[in-house]
């Protein structure tokens, strides 16, 4: 028999938040005539593309993110269609969390629409903390939005926690205690589980965990067997109830952006034009966040699917002008293994990134001359990004007119990440 986690720890003691077709349900809050009807957010407004989110209407004819529009037409006609307005999920998403801190601080930030609540020890009594959900529940709906509902979980650690929230959808609640697993996790399927996807699955098949209670009763050994390393004794030690870890701190390594271009930027000039505003903007987000990069690496994949990179090293620099000199060089290399051919996507990555206060090796043969000018042209970049900030994104840009740039400039949410509102105006 498995060697379990001691039966000492608390019967739970995260409380995990995730909103419920966050995107979609915003959209309904914001507009009444959309509630009760199937909705699907877009990124572009053509049957082409595929949904970013769906309502809870449009889920049940089987409509979810990244079914295609078209396809999803045929199945649901009424189907209503709305273009995604990130800005406005990222102030609902900030909105939302200082309501959950009106009950309770929130002690991670899992994603746009998830967070996680670390309960003190007079809150793990199972009436008490069924209040607070309750309370949090209501005060969604009454401060936020009658449209804005939550299904939460609470178990012993942070992973039980968001697969309980998975459990009971929409506004569901589900309470996995640590003397009651395995529990209802036995009525779940392998794929249910964070982290088992479809190439996870089978290399649990092979070692003959086919159902949940096979994961259950697995060794910590097979578990590491199968993930080939240590993640799969941290999914053991999560699936049995064992103390969640600390996240690490967080460590910025690469920053950039990439696009895929519309029919009528693809020829060479345009592309490049949304290239220079890519890098525009993420050098923006690096002179705000207090860092200088070192690498700026540029790809482009051709209409035909060719996949042309280069890269270059630079002493740090975070101003613009000097970045784009640097893209500039980068751009004649890239399309020149392009053979000047239509484009279809466009990325651009600054590396190597090195925080302002590090201390900085001085180069020996940078004359005083030469580090004022790179001061006056770090403080002119600061100076457009305010001037951005205040009257608008591409209020100032430098290379073209703002005008080229308005339909591809603005900033996406990412499942990975978060923007910051300032973000929506660099």
């Amino acid at each position: 028999m498995p060697t379990h986690v001691s039966s000492d720890l608390p019967p739970f003691e995260w409380l995990f938040l995730d909103l419920n077709s966050f995107f979609a349900s915003v959209e309904q809050q914001l507009d009444p005539s959309l509630r009760g009807k199937p909705v699907a957010v877009v990124p572009v407004d053509t049957d082409a593309t595929s949904a970013i989110a769906a309502s809870q209407e449009a889920k049940k004819f089987g409509i979810k993110t990244g079914t295609n529009i078209g396809e999803a037409r045929r199945t649901c006609p009424e189907l209503i269609t709305v273009v995604a307005s990130h800005d406005v999920y990222v102030d609902f998403h900030h909105r939302i969390i200082k309501e959950v801190e009106r009950h309770f601080p929130v002690h991670v930030i899992c994603s746009i629409d998830e967070m996680a609540c670390k309960l003190d020890a007079p809150r793990r009594a199972l009436p008490v903390a069924l209040d607070l959900v309750q309370r949090i529940k209501r005060g969604l709906r009454e401060r936020v939005g009658e449209c804005i509902t939550c299904s939460v979980g609470l178990a012993p650690n942070r992973f039980l926690a968001k697969v309980a929230s998975d459990m009971q959808k929409p506004d569901g609640l589900v309470v996995l205690l640590a003397g009651e697993l395995p529990g209802r996790l036995l009525e779940l399927e392998l794929r249910d589980l964070c982290g088992i996807g479809r190439r996870m699955e089978p290399r649990l098949h092979a070692c003959g965990i086919r159902t949940m209670q096979d994961l259950w009763e697995a060794e910590r050994e097979t578990l590491h067997r199968a993930w080939g390393g240590v993640c799969g004794d941290r999914f053991w030690h999560a699936l049995h109830g064992g103390p969640s870890e600390d996240d690490p701190p967080a460590q910025h390594r690469t920053l950039g952006h990439s696009h895929v271009l519309a029919p009528e930027l693809r020829t060479p000039p345009q592309a490049g034009i949304v290239a220079r505003r890519l890098l525009l903007k993420a050098a923006s987000r690096l002179r705000r966040m207090e860092y200088r990069a070192t690498h700026l690496h540029l790809s482009v994949r051709t209409e035909d699917g060719l996949r042309c990179e280069a890269q270059a090293k630079f002493a740090p620099a975070c101003d613009s002008i000097v970045l784009g000199r640097v893209l500039s060089e980068l751009w004649q290399r890239v399309m020149q293994q392009a053979r000047w051919q239509r484009l279809k996507k466009v990325s651009v990555t600054l590396m190597g990134l090195e925080a302002e206060s590090q201390p900085q090796q001085l180069d020996l043969f940078v004359s005083t001359a030469e580090a004022a000018t790179r001061e006056r042209r770090e403080h002119l970049s600061r100076v457009l990004d305010k001037i951005n900030q205040k009257r608008g994104r591409d209020s100032v840009v430098i290379g073209f007119t703002p005008n080229t740039v308005r339909t591809f400039s603005g900033t996406k949410i990412a499942f990975t990440r978060i923007p910051d509102r300032e973000e929506f105006q660099e």
